[in-house]
């Protein structure tokens, strides 16, 4: 699940959408000593300023490595689940293609990825980029992909409903009392302003639990990945907050059953106090839903336990060359992997073309690359970048967890559990969570 919506389109740098796929590799080592790979994700027409830094970038990069022919492919989305495994197995996938991180290991177990351990050394950022993002494409010791962006999940607010409420905008709920306190006092204020609201169709409200659940110290399946693990004192706690916000306290509003737009138009329109989600979201609230950056803050993930984190990267066809990888890796390097430049972090030409820059996600990198990213994009920040930095800092204090696997279909179950509490006031958690336990056992048993 992406944090902008189910299966996200990541905005780049803010400007148009980027998750993009293509179909049908047909990267090959030409006779006259030119390595060409195909790759995707390429930007569409439609997102013009995306698709041109993107070719921008490809073709300086070809000047650079004249060895070196790149073949772009573009279509939506990036990823389509209904047709990804039919490519792969059908050998239409692109040399180098896009995965969400929740697919790594899928695409492993299925022997459709690249064995990258061998390559990987000559990745020279590599070592820079976070470990716990580089583990996600490691399996058995062995290195299947490299990251390109991730996020995590937060409570995106409203600061002016806070100061209207008698809350203190620079200091968020870090509890979920705290939120539910909160929720009640902008609820209060009348004329149609929602205190919290959450999604609950669409699989969404499925990931939402699952976040939330994180957030209690909690998960949706065991260490072992056999058994589910909602049917205990942090899902029923997730699950009576929900409940008792929306029934005791009305502070969710009476209209339910909602998505990620349906949320996100409540915010733009200064009716809704706070809800999940990752930062990515608050340049879609201004560019299309009518909210203003100065108004826009976002706190880390209540509770003070775990924070959903997801992403994506990119790994590479198991009927790649070796030249291939060589080449596709010193391409990843080039587009996503370099500091404070390439297609995503070249924030000078972001602020020039009216992109948002200073935006705590995605914080790929460590160390001396981290900073210097950080430098570069604090030097043409042009959004308000203090409403961002109780996020920053919670997040160094929390636990970064994953999807879990199967996430979809984990997530269809839990959209029943979760649409149930907010739609009955007489809805028997402990049933609903043993039902859902029962369900998320049959998903694992038959994988």
């Amino acid at each position: 699940m992406r944090s902008t919506g189910i299966r996200r389109t990541l905005v780049a740098l803010g400007v148009g959408a980027l998750a993009l796929t293509a179909c049908g590799s047909d990267g090959d080592d030409a006779a006259d000593g030119t390595t060409r790979i195909t790759v995707n994700c390429m930007p569409p027409k439609s997102a013009k300023v995306d698709r041109q830094f993107f070719e921008d970038e490809i073709a300086a990069f070809e000047k650079k490595n004249p060895d070196i022919d790149v073949v772009p492919h573009d279509a939506f989305p990036c990823q389509d689940p209904k047709t990804f495994d039919a490519k792969l197995a059908g050998g239409q996938m692109e040399d180098v293609f896009y995965t969400y991180f929740t697919d790594a290991r899928h695409v492993v177990d299925i022997n459709q990825a690249a064995d990258l351990t061998p390559y990987v050394k000559e990745l020279k950022s590599y070592a820079t980029v976070q470990q716990q993002l580089r583990d996600i494409y490691t399996v058995d010791g062995k290195i299947y992909g490299i990251p390109r962006t991730g996020y995590s999940m937060g409570l995106v607010y409203n600061r002016d409903l806070f100061e209207k409420a008698g809350l203190d905008p620079d200091t968020p709920p870090a509890t979920w009392d705290e939120v539910r306190t909160a929720a009640k006092r902008i609820a209060a204020l009348g004329d149609g302003v929602v205190g919290y609201a959450d999604y609950s169709a669409q699989n969404q409200g499925g990931w939402h639990f699952t976040a939330e659940l994180y957030s209690q110290g909690g998960d949706v399946v065991g260490a072992d990945g056999k058994n589910a693990t909602v049917d205990t004192p942090e899902g029923r706690a997730v699950l009576r907050t929900l409940h008792d916000m929306r029934w005791k306290d009305e502070s969710m509003g009476s209209k339910q059953l909602l998505v990620i737009n349906d949320v996100q138009q409540m915010m733009g329109a200064g009716k809704l106090g706070m809800y999940l989600a990752a930062p990515d979201n608050i340049p879609i609230l201004v560019k299309e839903k009518g909210a203003e950056y100065e108004n826009l803050a976002i706190a880390p993930m209540p509770g003070g336990k775990a924070t959903l984190v997801g992403g994506d990267g990119y790994m590479f066809s198991k009927n790649a060359t070796p030249e291939q990888i060589r080449a596709g890796l010193k391409w990843l390097d080039h587009m996503f992997l370099t500091p404070g430049d390439g297609f995503l972090g070249d924030y000078a030409r972001a602020k020039q073309n009216d992109a948002p820059v200073g935006l705590p996600e995605p914080r790929l990198f460590t160390g001396a690359a981290d900073a210097k990213d950080q430098q570069v994009k604090k030097a043409n920040a042009n959004v308000p970048v203090e409403n961002y930095q109780a996020f920053l800092a919670g997040n160094q204090k929390l636990e970064m967890k994953i999807e879990p696997p199967h996430a979809q279909q984990l997530y269809s179950v839990l959209d029943g559990v979760v649409s149930a509490v907010l739609t009955k006031e007489d809805a028997d958690i402990d049933q609903l969570l043993k039902d859902a336990s029962g369900k998320i056992d049959g998903i694992l048993s038959r994988s």
